[in-house]
């Protein structure tokens, strides 16, 4: 075992505790889209997302802390390019993009696997989001991405608004990828049933409720995100361990 390895237990939902030597994992989130990414020398994680309003944001930010929380994980946040003007964003009354750096397809391939973020529109993921998955046609005809883990969490108005419908149309950029898709299922516990308070995300992945822009992730949500970097990043180490 080279000086850039080490030993690492590691716990995935229900399973017992396994043991395996990995190298460091980094993690990148970006808006509206978030990955993972395993390299020769660290596990690498991106997270990438696309946030209009936050909301994606706020989540990719507690991804990117349960990633982190795993020993020899690095995590780093990206979001995609924008395609509004300024002009145009500022009549619908979105804030300023944050400082987090934006990725661009080629990078996509230095990552061993993702978690990907978005705002839903009409039940599936933003423009945005789709254009930055519409410029990897390279990556697609040289299957650069298949067989990396990839994760998925979003951002709707409402209860009704695309919770699962958002999540279930993403998985087709995965497939055509080659990609694994790794849903959280119900490994987050009693969470999952939470029936008193209003609550976002599903088996699918964590997620949230924008309503008219005022609301803000709950504490509940922004722990299911937690929760989805740190299962992810766990179910990376193994696939890693065992190629």
């Amino acid at each position: 075992m080279g000086p850039n390895y080490a030993q690492i237990q590691v716990q995935v939902g229900p399973l017992k505790y396994f043991s395996l030597s990995v190298s460091t994992l980094t993690i990148v989130c970006f808006n509206n889209i978030s990955c993972l990414r395993i390299g020769d020398r660290a596990l690498k994680r991106l997270c990438s997302y696309y946030s209009m309003y936050g909301h994606v944001a706020k989540l990719a930010e507690e991804i990117k802390k349960g990633a982190a929380s795993v020993e020899g994980v690095e995590a780093k946040l990206w979001q995609v390019p924008e395609t509004l003007s300024d002009e145009v964003l500022g009549k619908m009354g979105a804030p300023p993009k944050s400082d987090v750096p934006c990725i661009q397809p080629n990078e996509l391939p230095e990552a061993d696997g993702f978690i990907f973020g978005f705002p839903t529109r009409f039940g599936m993921m933003a423009a945005q989001f789709k254009a930055f998955l519409d410029a990897t046609g390279g990556l697609w005809r040289s299957q650069q991405l298949a067989g990396k883990p990839a994760g998925i969490f979003y951002c709707t108005g409402s209860q009704g608004g695309g919770q699962e419908t958002t999540a279930l149309t993403a998985i087709t950029q995965l497939v055509h990828h080659g990609m694994i898709f790794v849903p959280i299922g119900y490994t987050f516990g009693a969470g999952m049933f939470e029936m008193e308070k209003v609550k976002g995300g599903s088996p699918y992945g964590a997620g949230t409720f924008a309503g008219d822009g005022s609301r803000q992730p709950s504490e509940l949500e922004l722990e299911q995100a937690f929760y989805q970097g740190k299962y992810i990043a766990g179910i990376a180490k193994k696939l890693k361990g065992a190629a």
